[in-house]
């Protein structure tokens, strides 16, 4: 018998920065039909970091947000990396209420390892824009899942974050802090990540048995038919439990009131 492989939290964030690893624009293809993708904020540009418009999940029509990486090095230079700027949240934020507008359920799907910190990100009021997100997202009155698919850097994965369900592939991690930066600012030694990332308790059990994320999405097939297949079913279900919620509001508000306490009955898919 294999032995089974055995991941430290340092393991799994390895695994969730790896090029090869399905980016938003293939979960994208693979879940959705007919996508249309829309651009702009509307007030300044528009950001190659976060992608978003509408398709078919199945013949639900959704709205989807994701942060966009890329896969090689001219992609990623592209898309900033999957750092955002304000103008990326802002037309999150701008899809976000078309789809409110429409009565379309949204998914954002993140992979971050934070905001972009640049002075013109910065200049152009990042923080503003990311707060703007959470706050609307809270009110927002058609039903919100995020997934995380790979980093979930701090305020970078929380302007997408604020939903009524959030999921995490098995190797994807949610902190607010990288392990380097961590390392860096604990101990003045970045070698200790591997150290930072034990004590931050950012894996997706962690995130799970915190109250963070509802559940951790299995990563056998990752990538195949299988698994978007697997991945739709999951979504449709759960589109259908929030769109019956008639205090869908009052259910996600007490859902982040509610984290940091023992979680309860939660499952993997």
């Amino acid at each position: 018998m294999a032995k089974k492989e055995t991941l430290t939290p340092y393991d799994r964030v390895r695994k969730a920065r790896d090029a090869r690893r399905p980016t938003s624009l293939d979960y994208i293809g693979g879940l959705l039909d007919s996508f249309i993708e829309l651009h702009g904020d509307r007030r300044y540009a528009d950001d190659p970091a976060i992608i978003g418009g509408i398709g078919f999940l199945g013949e639900q029509p959704v709205t989807v947000v994701a942060i966009e990486k890329g896969h090689n090095l001219k992609e990623r230079k592209l898309r900033n990396f999957g750092g955002p700027k304000p103008e990326g949240y802002r037309k999150a934020l701008r899809l976000m209420k078309q789809a409110e507008k429409f009565g379309r359920p949204v998914i954002c799907l993140i992979d971050t390892a934070g905001a972009f910190c640049g002075i013109g990100a910065e200049e152009r009021g990042q923080g503003l824009a990311i707060a703007e997100n959470m706050m609307e997202m809270s009110t927002l009155s058609v039903p919100i899942i995020s997934v995380l698919i790979g980093e979930g850097g701090s305020g970078g994965a929380l302007g997408l974050g604020l939903a009524d369900r959030v999921w995490m592939l098995q190797n994807s991690y949610y902190s607010a802090i990288s392990p380097e930066g961590c390392a860096s600012i604990l101990w003045k030694d970045a070698k200790r990540a591997d150290q930072a990332a034990a004590n931050l308790r950012l894996t997706a059990e962690d995130a799970r048995d915190l109250g963070v994320a509802d559940r951790i999405i299995l990563e056998r097939e990752l990538g195949s038919d299988k698994f978007y297949a697997r991945m739709k079913r999951a979504l449709l279900e759960e589109i259908k439990r929030l769109e019956a919620d008639p205090d869908l509001l009052n259910h996600r508000y007490m859902r982040f009131r509610g984290i940091g306490q023992q979680a309860q009955g939660k499952k993997n898919i």
